[in-house]
């Protein structure tokens, strides 16, 4: 018969097992797996959380095939598949993988389970970071597989106390520029806006606690992902994705043993995607226009709409651009500066050409209705280019936002216009 693991242990061997009540630890302390009740009465489920907060969960196996009763079981299988196996002998959940004799699974530090080949490569075969629930921990990452198309992303507990598989999904919008979005069930209905070298556009304070995190955003042939790491002596953090629809980042205050929000997202009325339609810009600060203004150049597409509250139309533009066919052209572009950029969803991107570079393209596209920087670590106005052709959606002020640079008609820019054609102006 099978025994149990170690007490505190933080390693699981072929020819043991963890029933109800017994854990492993990691090595340092920080987390734990076993078995826990969420208060939904009867049902038991298999997690790993924090050790010094066991409310805070941060992944669940069996998320949506709970135990009925407190007599489950964590074993390596024949195959070396881990295997939760309820009091009746049948299997809940499984890693389905396969292992070498010596297969081990291991709680780490950092909050990863992993399956580990025991020959001398030590060859993780499967690992709970790539299969997230609610929690994005320091070393995580959400994103796409280009190679194989398998994808990460959060999914949200059912209710504060059921940690089925909710409504809410946060994800990596992989086309355009990378941005992180939020969905309920196939709408978005939050956007951090798209990814700059620094920062997500719509989330600026991810600069004021840079001093404890190294962000990492991968674009290459085989993934686009998102994730973080944490700088030595950095308390303990995670990213999650509420029942109710918020994404927080929590950071653990050891003097008054409660997780602080460093950031919440949506985090007003102008984080609600497309609150003020195509070519609308909300500003949370105004209140008396319901928030919502029509970019320079145009008016609401229904006047009517508008009036009572309802912007979702957006606004229409109110003279005809001179395209010129692509010859010469008599318009020029605004600067709309402090904004999240619009949705990158489907816009075109080239990293290798300069801001000026990108203005002369933009100008010489009869399609092109604005453009923007994509790269702003360097300093300075920013590198690289991001071209709109299609509706501006979700477009707002915030807090040390960026410029965008609107098209608009000569008519439109009045003084400006004989800048632009200068090359003084944007």
């Amino acid at each position: 018969t099978a025994s149990a693991a170690n007490p505190e242990s933080d390693i699981l061997d072929k020819g043991r097992n963890i029933t109800d009540g017994e854990t492993l630890v990691s090595p340092g302390g920080s987390f734990t797996l076993g078995f826990f009740p969420p208060g939904v009465l009867g049902k038991r489920y298999l997690g790993i959380w924090f050790s010094m907060d066991e409310d805070a969960i941060c992944w669940v196996a069996n998320r949506d095939h709970p135990l009925t009763d407190a007599r489950g079981v964590l074993v390596i299988s024949d195959t070396r598949s881990l295997l939760l196996i309820d009091s009746s002998g049948q299997v809940v959940w499984s890693s389905n993988t396969t292992g070498t004799a010596s297969t081990t699974v291991q709680l780490l530090e950092s909050g990863n389970l992993v399956s580990r080949d025991g020959n001398a490569s030590g060859a993780i075969t499967w690992q709970s970071f790539d299969h997230p629930s609610n929690t994005l921990l320091p070393g995580m990452k959400i994103g796409k597989n280009l190679w194989t198309g398998e994808e990460w992303y959060l999914t949200s507990w059912r209710s504060a106390d059921d940690p089925a598989t909710g409504n809410f999904r946060y994800i990596t919008d992989t086309e355009g520029v990378p941005q992180n979005v939020m969905l309920d069930g196939g709408k978005r209905i939050y956007r951090t806006g798209p990814w700059n070298g620094l920062w997500f556009s719509g989330v600026t304070e991810m600069g004021t606690y840079s001093d404890m995190f190294i962000y990492r955003l991968t674009s290459s042939p085989s993934e686009i992902t998102y994730g973080y790491v944490a700088k030595a002596g950095t308390p303990f953090s995670r990213l999650v994705l509420t029942d109710d629809g918020l994404f927080r980042r929590l950071v653990w205050d050891t003097s008054s043993r409660a997780w602080k929000i460093f950031f919440q997202g949506p985090r007003d009325i102008c984080d609600q995607y497309g609150r003020c339609g195509a070519f609308g810009l909300c500003n949370a600060s105004a209140p008396s226009t319901s928030f919502c203004s029509c970019v320079r150049g145009f008016s609401p597409a229904s006047p009517v709409q508008w009036k009572m509250r309802d912007t979702s139309n957006g606004c229409r533009r109110n003279v005809t651009l001179d395209c010129g066919n692509g010859i010469s052209t008599t318009d020029g572009f605004v600067v709309m500066q402090g904004v999240k950029l619009p949705d990158t969803h489907n816009a075109s991107v080239d990293a290798s050409i300069t801001l000026e570079e990108c203005r002369t393209r933009c100008l010489a596209n009869c399609s092109c209705l604005a453009y923007a920087p994509l790269d702003l670590k360097g300093g300075g106005t920013g590198t690289g280019c991001i071209i709109w052709r299609e509706d501006l959606m979700d477009l707002r002020h915030v807090d040390g936002g960026q410029s965008l640079f609107l098209r608009s008609a000569k008519s439109e820019l009045g003084d400006m216009w004989l800048q632009n054609m200068q090359g003084k102006g944007p």
